[in-house]
């Protein structure tokens, strides 16, 4: 029987925010599927340990702030110079750090959620089309955003996340217009998944959180980066500007979370 090729085999991708969670197992399946990947965090040394636990040694660890220019142009230097093209862009970067009503939120940290989950993610994807040196439209590129079911369905608490993340839903839907034919722009909208970003929803309370959810257990970063793979590589090559749900049927059956 002749061997069967990976499906990413050849493939180069950037995924941020991979130094642990939803992006570490993003970058970890892509590398499995045989991409290979640059990821990027604040921190050099959980990055470093990051790449490490990824497959294959085709991962390359660029530390800084996601939504600094500065930051993103070493990545993009790092790509020229050890893959010598970029045909994914994971942008799964974000940050959250007030909870509380919207009447009660101090509108710098306001500011700096939008800066960084919505215009962070427009940055990433300006900067990487528009360094021809790449190949991203050429190649086909393929931006998968990562987005929240909180885009679409108020959630107590996290209210301006989810306004951030709504606008990446539409950011997404917006460039998939205006990027295409030759780059697809998707996004993923996860429910509650089990990771330190998202511990403050549901530990302690688990059993009650899971009640809400038809499948009756919360998602593991695997699970989107199921997804993420999916919308990166060849099998969805006619889907362009959709957002993907991967939340257990929570909000189909109208919970939020």
């Amino acid at each position: 029987m002749p061997e069967t090729s990976l499906p990413l085999e050849g493939k180069f991708a950037i995924v941020t925010g991979a130094s642990r969670g939803i992006g570490l197992a993003i970058a970890t399946r892509l590398a499995q599927d045989g991409a290979g990947v640059i990821i990027t965090a604040r921190g050099q040394e959980s990055l470093d340990e990051a790449a490490a636990q990824i497959p294959g040694g085709k991962a390359i660890a660029v530390a800084g702030k996601s939504h600094d220019p500065a930051h993103q142009r070493e990545v993009l230097e790092t790509a020229h110079r050890e893959f010598g093209a970029i045909d994914i862009l994971v942008n799964n970067a974000g940050i959250n750090p007030v909870y509380g009503p919207l009447m009660d939120i101090d509108l710098e940290a306001a500011s700096k959620i939008l800066n960084v989950n919505v215009l962070g993610t427009l940055a990433w994807t300006q900067a990487l089309v528009g360094d021809e040196r790449l190949g991203f439209r050429a190649r086909g590129g393929s931006v998968v955003n990562i987005s929240s079911v909180t885009g679409a369905v108020p959630s107590e608490g996290i209210g301006f996340y989810g306004i951030s993340k709504a606008a990446v839903g539409h950011l997404t839907r917006t460039l998939a217009v205006e990027l295409g034919p030759e780059i697809r722009v998707n996004s993923i909208s996860p429910g509650v998944v089990k990771t330190q970003f998202a511990r403050a929803l549901y530990e302690g309370k688990e059993d009650d959180v899971v009640a809400a959810y038809p499948l009756k257990r919360l998602g593991v970063p695997e699970d989107v980066a199921s997804a993420a793979a999916f919308l990166a590589g060849p099998d969805s090559s006619w889907i362009t500007g959709q957002d993907l749900t991967v939340d257990g049927g929570l909000t189909m059956a109208g919970g939020s979370a």
